[in-house]
Formats: structure tokens, C-alpha cells, sequence
């Protein structure tokens, strides 16, 4: 997926009320951007770090820019993490229609943001003639403590553990369900789940896995050009 417009990119000055950032640019100017990233972004948010934010032109928001991407380096040099909540569905999506997620090959429709559940949205729907339908959960993994080991979650998530709890109960009902981790980050070799940060999310992986509900992961190569799933990486935790 390419950015549809050029990213303004210059340096973090904070991050704060979970949802905002302000940035200077390039050009000194001194901006707020909206932050999609509900979590901590735990290792991401240091001030100075650079970054890059996309422009919008809707009269109707009030923060015309969003952070897309941050550089990080934890010691193996400079790599590009993506911090926008609202790509991984898509970029997923894409991937599926392009036949490129081996575990998400030979149905026929997909459809986005279906409500299912517990007064839920499944982020992709996939139907077939001759199979049973697919709930998809795509979940969006920055977090990196150790090289190489990719991990989520960065804070506490009542709501991961309830989209297990209820995935699980797709499956009980004959259907398929699979949630794909998505790290936007190239430096990612391996997937765990934080069991420290959240041991409820963990106890939660561990259900639904035993239940049936598959999981993989999968990484990207963010640029400030494109970003897009790269290749599959192992679960190790």
C-alpha cells in the first residue's frame, strides 16, 4: 500500500492524552497529530525521535495530521515502526484479494467491519460456497523489548481477551476463526504474546487456541514511501 500524498516527516516533542502528538516538522513548525495508537507504544514515544505524518485535506478534522511512522534503533540500527491503528485491516485485506496470506486462500467475498458477537465488529468476513465462513481479527503488534521478538500487547486489553472469548465461541458454532498479528516493523523475526503485561490476554490466547481459533503472524517493511505485509514469522509464545 503506498501513502496516497508525500509524509511530512520531523521529530516527536510528546506524545499525551493518548491520542495526540505533537511534532515539529521539518520546516520548525510545531503541529498536533492525531494518534490512532491506544496503547502505551511502549519504547516508541521517546522525544526526539523522528517521524513521519500524513496530511489530510478534510475541512472537517480537527487535526489535520496523523502519525504514520516512527524510526527506532535498538542497537542493530535505524528501523521504521508503523503506529497507525487503522492500516493493518487493510493491509490484511490486501493481502487476502491478492492471495499473498496462504491461511486465508479459496474464498470467494470479503467483507469488512461485520457485526458479530458480543455487540462486536469482526475486522474481515470471509464467505465461500463450499466452506464455512471465516472470522478474521487483526490485531497491530510495534512492540519490542528484545531484537528480533515482536510482542502484544503494550498495555492491558480487556477487549483482546473479549475478541478471543468471542472468536472461540465462533468456532464452537462451526465456523472458522483466525486472528493474524500484524507487525509493522521490518527488524521482526518472532511473535510472543506479553504474558507480563496482561496475563488475562495470555490466559485468553491460550483458550482459543486450545478452542480452535488459529493465529499466525505476519510482518511489514514500513517505508515513508509504502508499507506493506512482507512475510510470515513464527509464534513462539
Amino acid at each position: 500500500m503506498r501513502f496516497p500524498s508525500p509524509l511530512q516527516n520531523g521529530v516527536l516533542v510528546k506524545r499525551y492524552k493518548r491520542f495526540m502528538a505533537d511534532v515539529e516538522l521539518s520546516s520548525g513548525e510545531l503541529v498536533t497529530a492525531h494518534c490512532t495508537q491506544p496503547g502505551s507504544m511502549m519504547g516508541l514515544i521517546e522525544p526526539g525521535r523522528p517521524v513521519w505524518l500524513s496530511e489530510s485535506d478534510n475541512p472537517k478534522r480537527k487535526l489535520k495530521y496523523s502519525w504514520e511512522l516512527v524510526e527506532v534503533d535498538l542497537g542493530a540500527g535505524p528501523v521504521i515502526v508503523g503506529v497507525n491503528t487503522g492500516l493493518p485491516n487493510r493491509l490484511v485485506a490486501e493481502a487476502i484479494e491478492a492471495g499473498e496470506i496462504g491461511e486465508l486462500t479459496g474464498y470467494e467475498a470479503l467483507k469488512r467491519e461485520v457485526r458479530y458477537g458480543e455487540n462486536s465488529r469482526i475486522d474481515i468476513l470471509l464467505t465461500a460456497q463450499d466452506a464455512p465462513p471465516c472470522y478474521v481479527e487483526v490485531k497491530n503488534v510495534t512492540l519490542m523489548r528484545d531484537a528480533g521478538l515482536a510482542e502484544f500487547p503494550d498495555a492491558v486489553t480487556t477487549r483482546g481477551a473479549k475478541h478471543f472469548r468471542e472468536l472461540a465461541a465462533m468456532v464452537a458454532q462451526g465456523y472458522r476463526a483466525v486472528t493474524v498479528f500484524v507487525a509493522q516493523r521490518a527488524d521482526a523475526d518472532k511473535f510472543a504474546v506479553a504474558r507480563d503485561i496482561d496475563p488475562a490476554y495470555g490466559e485468553a490466547f491460550d483458550m482459543a487456541r486450545a478452542a480452535g481459533v488459529e493465529v499466525v503472524c505476519y510482518a511489514c517493511a514500513p517505508s515513508p514511501k509504502k508499507i506493506d505485509i512482507a512475510r510470515q514469522i513464527p509464534i513462539v509464545a
